[in-house]
């Protein structure tokens, strides 16, 4: 895949933009930064797994769609190397603002930050249109109301025969601790709830074929990780971390009481001294699609 350079991306800021607009329906808080970085972490050789089957090269153009912190973006800024960039857009200052300070500290000077919603590729990222060989998303499309209106833009940006890799969920709430608590199901559902009511999709691996042959695209590979954490794992961690960043959210927003709040965190501080207990995590769908 021949590579060409995208013409220059600068952080654009929107008018007014401060830090907590259209903010990550995760939060952009500190806590919530350490736990995107174990996330990163705890997956990272998922994603370079489906980076090396979607053909990432030393010289590319890569865009990072919905990029956060950065974590993935600094790892592909090493394997593009100085003669490719990586452009990554984000709709959060606070986000871009630590992508920045990470990428100088390591001295990565290929990576355009670009402030902007995703669902509106043209006007975040205009003049690019067939200069990109490849986009990368990872938990992004879950969250948003109009994931085909990122697809259609990609269309647009990526190269004849570019690349999309995708990593998100399907059947999100299939995540089912063992033995089964009443208590973990109810609030997994809350959560799925949460995501569709600010119109998101828990389930959105499943639309996302159809929306990229629609588009101009061919599904060349479909996976899916399923991952099982057990106390004392490292990967237990990586739901914990959510619980202690999301449920106060989840709370806040009346979908779990107080009581409920209580109860799954001591059931779950239960959970974490019993050696016979397991949680079945979401599974995340791996796709690769091909511009044709």
């Amino acid at each position: 895949m021949s590579h060409s350079r995208t013409v220059p991306v600068a952080l654009v800021k929107k008018p007014h933009a401060t830090p907590g607009d259209a903010e990550y329906v995760l939060g952009t808080g500190i806590e919530e930064s350490v736990r995107l970085g174990l996330q990163h972490r705890l997956w990272s050789s998922s994603a370079h797994d489906l980076w090396e089957r979607a053909g990432i090269q030393p010289g590319m153009t890569v865009l990072d769609v919905g990029c956060g912190p950065g974590h993935a973006s600094m790892d592909m800024a090493q394997i593009v190397g100085p003669g490719g960039k990586i452009i990554a857009i984000d709709e959060s200052v606070v986000f871009l603002k630590q992508l920045n300070e990470q990428a100088k500290a390591r001295k990565l000077t290929n990576i355009d930050r670009v402030l902007g919603d995703v669902q509106n590729l043209d006007k975040a990222i205009p003049g690019n249109d067939g200069l990109i060989d490849m986009a990368y998303a990872r938990w992004v499309f879950c969250f948003l109301a109009r994931p085909e209106d990122v697809i259609n833009g990609l269309a647009r940006l990526l190269k004849q025969f570019g690349v999309v890799a995708i990593q998100d969920y399907f059947s999100y709430e299939s995540m089912t601790m063992a033995p089964r608590r009443d208590i973990f199901t109810k609030v997994v559902k809350a959560i799925a709830q949460s995501w569709r009511d600010q119109g998101g999709d828990p389930d959105i691996a499943a639309r996302l074929p159809g929306m990229l042959r629609k588009n101009g695209f061919k599904v060349k590979h479909i996976a899916a990780s399923e991952r099982i954490a057990r106390p004392g794992s490292t990967m237990w961690h990586w739901p914990a971390s959510f619980w202690s960043t999301f449920l106060p959210r989840l709370e806040k927003l009346g979908y779990i009481t107080s009581a409920e709040h209580e109860e799954f965190m001591a059931m779950w501080t239960a959970a974490g001294e019993d050696k016979d207990c397991f949680v079945m995590l979401p599974p995340v769908f791996d796709l690769i699609a091909i511009k044709t």
